[in-house]
């Protein structure tokens, strides 16, 4: 049994996901460079598109095949997580088999989650901040326990009773990394381009472009991972404190061997 398999203080649990990143890199990587390689693909096509009509439907594809590339990947990394965690083998395709049948639901919690987030900010900016966080482990419950969206997001909201402050501190540990890195990756090219901002990139030549859309598929590629190993982390965490998820575990795997050697 995996012997991180009892309750994590914040740093301990944030020690843990660098970790575990660092240890199977290239799995994690492969896991969400592969998808991501289409919508690269796909905006790179989109620069020559100048028509202002054409350019909104191209914008709005691109997010729709945002959102699906994103829901794989994070399905994907969330099996992966889980089988190395439980000191189980893990692989990059082995992890894409597995949730061949969550995809679809995946994509609809996501688009439920930031469409209601998404909402509550418009109107208020706490409320929104506020059901992220609850809705945080959504998709480890989705992908583990195979409930449907509402009873993931319910169920999310379940176990992160009492532990959305720490919550708050991972997302909010994590969008520094992740600007952070764009950042560092973008303002050379910037800089090159004698450009101050990333909307101005959008006019400057077709090779400072597509410059600017490798530095956000590498950022995409090195940070994605990182978050959702850290939630993954946190889900059993979670279930460690509030449902003893340990002791189950430990239970099963010594009823395994006897009820293998029991009589016919």
């Amino acid at each position: 049994m995996a012997t991180a398999l009892r309750p994590l203080s914040t740093g301990e649990l944030v020690d843990h996901a660098f970790s575990l990143y660092r240890r199977h890199f290239a799995m994690f990587l492969a896991i969400f460079a592969l998808p991501h390689l289409v919508v690269f693909a796909f905006q790179c096509w989109g620069l020559g598109i100048t028509t202002p009509g054409r350019t909104i439907f191209f914008t709005l594809e691109t997010m729709l095949l945002s959102v699906v590339v994103s829901a794989a990947s994070q399905a994907a990394t969330v099996i992966a997580v889980s089988q190395v965690h439980l000191d189980r083998p893990a692989g990059v395709m082995d992890s894409f088999s597995r949730v061949k049948g969550e995809i679809f639901g995946v994509i609809g919690l996501s688009i439920a989650v930031g469409l209601l987030v998404g909402l509550a900010c418009i109107a208020l900016i706490v409320p929104g901040i506020l059901l992220a966080i609850r809705w945080s482990l959504a998709v480890p419950v989705k992908v583990l326990e195979g409930t449907d969206v509402g009873g993931a997001m319910s169920r999310s909201s379940q176990l992160t009773r009492g532990s959305r402050g720490r919550i708050f501190i991972i997302w909010i540990l994590f969008i520094v990394v992740s600007f952070g890195l764009s950042f560092l990756l973008r303002w050379p090219i910037e800089v090159a381009a004698g450009v101050k901002s990333v909307g101005a990139l959008q006019h400057a030549a077709v090779g400072y472009r597509v410059a600017a859309l490798v530095t956000m598929f590498i950022s995409q590629c090195l940070v994605g991972p990182l978050a959702t190993i850290a939630f993954s982390l946190l889900y059993y965490d979670e279930r460690v404190r509030k449902e003893a998820f340990d002791l189950q575990l430990m239970m099963q795997t010594l009823d395994a061997p006897a009820l293998q050697g029991a009589p016919a």
